[in-house]
């Protein structure tokens, strides 16, 4: 006898079809695209009932850890369900509760391959622990997981299909303590031991990596590859091969990649040791919130690998290309099972060549260096940020900074513009000069628009005299900034004749002529600033001062040239009509050298005063 309840949805399709169940077993099959699943009464070993979105959901346990969920029951289904389950299968179908309240916050529970939440001792949610596509601790107390259905990555969500939720993130807070044979091998954590006290986000952390590899990923390993050395996002990796999707294993990060979101495959090579293994991805992976949409992988040359592939040969028949055994370098065996798998064309150099015969060129995009590849549809600048154009993306490519043999030493490289027909424009700089004329060459056979922005020899020749006429300048303005110089040595000299002026006026008993040019030197020079005071004073005491010889050593400290000069500056000239013309009129040939005698004048004033003995004494010793 068999009993059929109608429009019914079988996990989380959202095909309607029937459901029937009989002695042999159970079975759904969809009313329009015809998928259909049965399940053998000798494989069921649970039943559940309970609340869901689309009405009342029976869950169906199987001796395998699988599970199988049927949602759109009614409520008045339920007795019905519960005499059939237990007359054919001798099961009884047990009611669960769901917690209503919309709380945040609760406890966790691992249920075979899902992750409960409880709230209140009910169960909130669950999330399937075989679609998780990455688990890290985006903090010291956070957890975040990454969802991916392996089974629809491959189709594009039509329009109109519902909202997926692609990441979960768990507050943990707390310590927790590691449990013996909880986690091993590759799994375990750095610099932790079994009983150590770890952050309880670590040690949920560390279940979910475990916990995730269970159903799929167990038994179905088709060749690992051990410590490969991935440059974005950087670290080593153990590259796990499966049927539908690659695990990428590190030590604090866990990736599960679909070979459906592989887009493109680049080979590549770096130098003369290492050849680049690139992925493309259309889903990028994350590491908190930084998103990776290459996967940059870097072989030597020289290494070899000697691996066999954990399948049978009938399987094997079914891929393109594809060896029971490999024998080769690494690189070629990662990329040939990597294009099997995926079935995805691996793109590789083509016909550009450098001056040094490699297919890439040294440049820099803003201030990160990488290697600027020209392949026969895509320009691909490869670094920690690379960037992948194609040729019928371009509007035109200009080079800029260009220049003849004459150039200056700029000109030893140049800079390439790419503007995108999509919005986004690059500029490469810092490509060698000598490269210019093999990538103008391979842009035009590319029927690409090509626009340089050369600068031709008059163009250079201006440059040059702009700088040297700059250089003649910064001299010129030195030879103007001598005036300067000379005006605060004048201004010492202003103070030094002021200090005459003072002594003139007090012959006797006053203090020795170096004290006072010391001391007038430094008033002076902090608190002249009235020129207009100044130069009447210098033009009258020009009589007297070259009778010292202090106020002489001290201008040749300052300069005898910047003396000379300044006796024939505008400014003096302007004096000569302030009414002292013929005081001007004869300081202006001032003839230093004729008169410098002070000391002989000096010496006959103080015989003069040889009445007062002590002051002759003090005068010697000012003197000496």
């Amino acid at each position: 006898m068999t009993t059929q309840f109608d429009r019914i949805f079988h996990g989380l399709s959202t095909d309607v079809g029937k459901f029937r169940v009989a002695a042999s077993g159970m079975a759904w099959k969809a009313e329009e695209r015809g998928d259909s699943i049965a399940l053998s009464s000798a494989d069921i070993k649970w039943a559940q009932w309970l609340r869901v979105a689309r009405g009342f959901q029976l869950r169906v346990g199987l001796k395998d850890r699988r599970k199988e969920t049927f949602d759109g029951f009614e409520r008045e289904d339920h007795d019905k369900l519960t005499s059939i389950l237990k007359q054919h299968f001798g099961v009884i179908l047990e009611p669960q509760e769901i917690s209503f309240k919309g709380w945040n916050w609760g406890i966790t529970d691992f249920r075979g391959d899902d992750l409960a939440f409880l709230v209140s001792n009910k169960t909130s949610f669950e999330l399937p622990l075989q679609n998780v596509a990455n688990s890290n601790i985006a903090g010291r107390t956070e957890v975040s997981m990454e969802f991916l259905n392996p089974s629809d990555a491959d189709q594009r969500p039509a329009k109109g299909a519902p909202d997926e939720m692609v990441e979960i993130r768990f507050f943990v807070p707390g310590t927790s303590t590691r449990v013996h044979a909880s986690d091993a091998g590759s799994q375990k954590s750095d610099a932790e031991d079994d009983g150590e006290e770890i952050s309880a986000a670590q040690a949920f952390h560390d279940s979910i990596k475990e916990k995730a590899e269970l159903g799929q990923v167990t038994g179905n390993m088709i060749l690992s590859f051990e410590e490969v050395l991935v440059l974005t996002p950087r670290g080593r990796y153990d590259v796990d091969m499966f049927p539908d999707f690659l695990r990428l294993r590190g030590k604090t990060y866990d990736y599960k990649i679909a070979y459906s979101s592989i887009s493109r495959l680049f080979l590549l090579p770096k130098d003369d040791l290492h050849v680049l293994f690139i992925l493309y991805l259309s889903n990028p992976i994350r590491q908190g919130q930084t998103k990776y949409q290459y996967l940059v992988m870097q072989f030597s040359r020289e290494e070899e690998t000697t691996a066999e592939l954990n399948m049978e040969e009938d399987e094997i028949a079914k891929y393109d290309r594809l060896n029971k055994k490999y024998e080769d370098p690494t690189f070629e065996v990662v990329s040939s099972v990597f294009r099997a798998l995926s079935k995805k064309k691996i793109i590789s150099a083509g016909k550009f060549s450098s001056r040094n015969g490699h297919p890439g060129l040294k440049a820099n995009l803003k201030a990160v260096q990488g290697d600027l590849y020209m392949l026969d549809k895509f320009i691909f600048f490869v670094s920690k940020q690379p960037v992948l154009i194609e040729f019928s993306d371009i509007h035109q490519i200009i080079f800029s900074r260009l220049g003849t043999a004459m150039g200056a030493a700029a000109a030893r490289t140049f800079d390439m513009k790419v503007v995108s027909q999509s919005g986004p424009e690059y500029t490469f700089t810092s490509i060698n000069k000598e490269e210019y004329d093999r990538t103008d060459a391979f842009l035009k056979e590319k029927k690409i628009r090509v626009k340089s922005d050369m600068l031709t020899d008059g163009d250079i020749l201006l440059a040059g005299a702009d700088e040297s006429d700059e250089e003649m300048q910064s001299v010129a303005s030195d030879d103007d900034e001598e005036p300067h110089v000379k005006r605060t040595g004048d201004d010492d000299d202003d103070s030094e004749e002021d200090e005459d002026f003072q002594a003139s006026s007090s012959d006797a008993g006053s203090p020795s002529d170096s004290d006072d040019s010391d001391e007038g030197g430094a008033t002076a020079s902090d608190a002249s600033g009235d020129r207009e005071f100044t130069k009447p004073k210098k033009a009258k005491d020009k009589g007297k001062a070259p009778a010292k010889e202090g106020a002489k050593k001290k201008a040749d400290t300052n300069g005898d040239k910047p003396k000379k000069k300044a006796t024939k500056p505008a400014p003096k000239k302007q004096d000569n009509g302030d009414g002292d013309d013929d005081v001007m009129d004869i300081d202006e040939p001032a003839k230093p050298k004729p008169k410098p005698k002070p000391r002989p004048v000096a010496k006959s004033k103080a015989k003069e005063g040889e009445e007062d003995g002590p002051a002759r004494k003090k005068l010697k010793k000012s003197e000496d």
